[in-house]
């Protein structure tokens, strides 16, 4: 048995002394084997629960999830603090220096009067603080740890402050055209098959940027869609005493129709 005191509610040294004690050498035999590459994938997954949370409005659900997130952090930074490299308090340090430098408009002299003038101030400082002295660097320093689809968002928004973009969507939806007929001529010549798929994708992310929409969330709404679309046809086959799988192709696209129709 650990030395804890039970309290009726806890905050946020109590969250550290709980994942220093997890990870004892009388804690758990699961936290305290644990390595940053070991619980990588728990950081992410419980990012991407947060963030359903907002979408769905979930307040409560947020709140637990926040939770959730904070241990993963609290938890990473345990790891280092046992080998002293840095602590807690050391990550608490470093993002209050960062945001003291990147709002100079709040902590210093530098007025600025919209979110946009915020913005580019932010990037500056940015590209300052890591000494990236091209927008190739900046491009470079994208984490291509992202979802791939943001990352190429990312990376587009970096080259339109060069001035390499479209003056509209007009011509980003033409290049799309374009790659789809070298996607096409690709498929037909049997290579660089997943190159140009690659690049048509790209030409997609820089359409949805140009039309001011978030291609992650496009394609997710899309996915969802496709989830009720199918949960439909699978309805309607069962009221016909049938099951898609014994159906031939011709017949379950007459219920994927049908199960848009319904919408």
């Amino acid at each position: 048995m650990v030395d804890f005191q039970y309290k009726d509610k806890y905050g946020l040294e109590d969250f550290r002394a709980i994942m220093a004690i997890l990870r004892s050498e009388n804690g758990c035999p699961w936290d305290k084997v644990q390595t940053h590459q070991s619980i990588r994938r728990d950081l992410l997954e419980e990012a991407y629960e947060t963030a359903t949370a907002i979408d769905t409005g979930d307040m409560d659900n947020l709140l637990e999830e926040l939770g959730d997130l904070l241990m993963q952090v609290l938890f990473h930074a345990r790891i280092e603090e046992e080998k002293g490299t840095f602590d807690f308090d050391d990550v608490c340090d470093g993002a209050c220096k960062k945001l003291i430098r990147r709002h100079p408009h709040v902590f210093g002299q530098l007025e600025l009067d919209t979110p946009e003038e915020v913005l580019v101030t932010w990037d500056e400082v940015k590209r300052q603080e890591k000494d990236q002295k091209s927008t190739a660097q900046a491009m470079q320093s994208v984490a291509d740890g992202l979802p791939a689809l943001w990352r190429a968002e990312k990376i587009q928004k970096k080259a339109k402050k060069d001035g390499f973009d479209w003056p509209d969507w007009h011509g980003a939806r033409e290049k799309l055209s374009e790659e789809i007929g070298e996607l096409d001529e690709a498929i037909a010549a049997g290579e660089h098959v997943e190159e140009e798929l690659g690049d048509v994708l790209a030409a997609a992310v820089n359409l949805a940027r140009l039309l001011k929409i978030d291609p992650e969330k496009a394609l997710n709404g899309s996915s969802d869609r496709f989830v009720a679309r199918y949960t439909r046809m699978e309805e309607l086959a069962a009221q016909a005493g049938q099951a898609l799988p014994d159906m031939d192709l011709e017949a379950q696209e007459a219920l994927w129709q049908q199960a848009k129709k319904g919408e």
